[in-house]
């Protein structure tokens, strides 16, 4: 990792090898506070107590959006909190930093489809080579979970080979985001395909040279880079590798692979609707199933736009925008 640069360094590393052991991703932390710490080293701060108005500063100074301004200070506070707690701070001098108001954001829903169309695309871009042919596999397999399991990027990537339990159609998602364990069903159709893909992982690197069920290079994982740039290859073969719009206070975010997550929770909630029963009450079940620490986290699927909504309000929107 790249070493950070401002008189806060040292402490800013322990903090993150502070995080770290308490099991939490260090993305996009790491991000946010690197951009702080440029900031520190580009002012030529000199080591001092920092006071409210250098982050007033910071907020006014940084060439961003208002949701990734805000995120860079809630990160810093949570960090200045650890200082403080470390007895190197008596006060949080991020605590009383106001957020900028924020767009409101309408996230990409895929409609069922586009799922089908882009996993169809990942699968037809597997390479027959040996030498690739296992690794591709396991990229199909990766979007395919996200995909039908609403998983994390993270999760099917770290997950091991004995975390699907083949008697019980279940996979073991353990210590993600939130520290949360949760066992999960795996959808039939998805059974087959990863049984079908055991079965050859099997005959190409044998039982026991690679623990990771989504085997990449050696005995790794499979890299999430490796899955993104699959993800947005297949975007370009199906001609939806759109860009986000910024129109007044609305941003039309671009597909990204966790879109996936979200299109899995609203094509959900849209298939009990269309079951005549309450979405409502399929809340707490799939707040589990995706491993929501907070309801309020799986309430906002409720709200969420579909895909032809969606596609219809950004039509709009764009066709108002031209006309001024």
């Amino acid at each position: 990792m790249k070493p950070f640069e401002s008189f806060l360094a040292q402490k800013i590393e322990e903090y993150v090898a502070y995080r770290q052991s308490l099991g939490f991703s260090l993305h996009p932390m790491t991000s946010h506070l690197r951009s702080f710490d440029r900031y520190l080293a580009m002012r030529n701060t000199e080591p001092t107590v920092l006071q409210p108005s250098f982050f007033l500063e910071l907020r006014a100074t940084l060439k961003l959006e208002s949701r990734s301004i805000n995120r860079i200070l809630s990160t810093t506070r949570m960090f200045f909190q650890y200082l403080v707690r470390q007895g190197f701070y008596t006060a949080n001098p991020v605590k009383d930093i106001p957020f900028l108001p924020e767009n409101e954001i309408i996230p990409f829903i895929f409609s069922e489809k586009q799922v089908e169309l882009l996993l169809k695309a990942v699968l037809n871009s597997i390479r027959k080579n040996q030498r690739y042919f296992l690794k591709d596999l396991s990229g199909h397999m990766a979007i395919l979970l996200l995909a039908r399991c609403g998983m994390r990027i993270s999760e099917p990537l770290k997950m091991k080979v004995d975390q699907y339990r083949p008697k019980e159609k279940t996979l073991y998602i353990e210590k993600t985001k939130f520290k949360k364990d949760r066992l999960i069903p795996v959808p039939m159709s998805v059974t087959v395909e990863l049984e079908n893909y055991l079965c050859a992982r099997k005959v190409l690197i044998g039982d026991h040279q690679n623990p990771f069920l989504l085997a990449g290079a050696k005995q790794k994982g499979l890299n999430d880079n490796r899955v993104r740039c699959i993800f947005r290859q297949a975007l370009k073969d199906i001609k939806i590798d759109q860009s986000r719009q910024v129109i007044g206070n609305i941003n039309f975010s671009a597909p990204t692979v966790h879109s996936l997550r979200h299109t899995f929770a609203v094509n959900t909630l849209k298939r009990v609707q269309a079951r005549g029963r309450s979405p409502q009450n399929a809340l707490p079940v799939l707040a589990a199933y995706m491993g929501h620490s907070e309801y309020k986290h799986t309430v906002k699927y409720l709200k969420m736009i579909d895909a032809k909504k969606r596609k219809q309000f950004l039509d709009f929107s764009l066709e108002q925008k031209e006309k001024r």
